[in-house]
């Protein structure tokens, strides 16, 4: 009885674990199949299979490709069948994406993140003029409009002023024609109204709004 038993960390390990170790012993099998015809007959066989594993996917463009690629990764690209579709390339289906960098930039003050920083920089190359006064405008307003989302429930125009000028070490000043900012109760109404504001009291209220007897 213990020789028959077969445990998974001795068994060979599924390249496609989706499909099961059934379909991938027909495709070891495939494999194994001298006769050119036969292994034709065989190989379409399976990618039925394959397909009813998968029958909402049917109707889905280029579904027939995918079971042939997936046909041709299980058997490690050694199939040799005359395939509807080009054999796909070793080289191109193991090829390992490229690393996600990210940023590592040890902001002063988070709460504005690294878009404000891009924007700062930007603003920067470009020259004088009324576009790059509505961009300044523009960062400066949204500086506001994050500080008030992460910090208080409000802040002075010349503290965010300050900290443009910080940031863009000296090189941007909001025009003073362009001003003022938005007034912090219009960010904190819009808060309010997609539901980052304070929590209602209402069932509270209700329940203190109960007549008595």
């Amino acid at each position: 009885m213990e020789n028959s038993l077969e445990y998974n960390t001795k068994r060979t390990k599924l390249i496609i674990p989706e499909y099961g170790r059934h379909i991938h012993r027909m495709v070891d099998q495939l494999l194994n199949t001298e006769n050119k015809e036969a292994r034709n007959k065989m190989a379409k066989a399976i990618i039925g299979v394959m397909g009813n594993l998968n029958p909402h996917l049917r109707d889905v463009t280029d579904f027939q490709h995918k079971l042939w690629d997936q046909l041709h990764i299980m058997s490690k690209f050694n199939l040799d069948v005359d395939s509807p579709y080009e054999k796909p390339l070793k080289n191109i289906i193991e090829e390992k994406p490229e690393k996600l960098l990210y940023p590592q930039t040890n902001l002063k003050y988070r709460f504005y993140g690294n878009n404000i920083i891009r924007m700062i920089d930007i603003a920067k190359q470009w020259e004088k003029g009324q576009l790059k006064d509505a961009l300044v405008y523009t960062i400066a307003n949204h500086m506001k409009k994050c500080f008030l989302n992460w910090n208080k429930d409000t802040v002075e125009d010349n503290l965010i002023f300050q900290h443009l000028e910080e940031l863009s070490e000296g090189e941007l000043k909001v025009n003073p024609e362009l001003l003022p900012l938005t007034d912090a109760s219009e960010f904190l109404k819009a808060r309010s109204k997609n539901g980052n504001g304070p929590k209602s009291n209402s069932k509270h209220r209700k329940r203190n709004n109960r007549k008595r007897y």
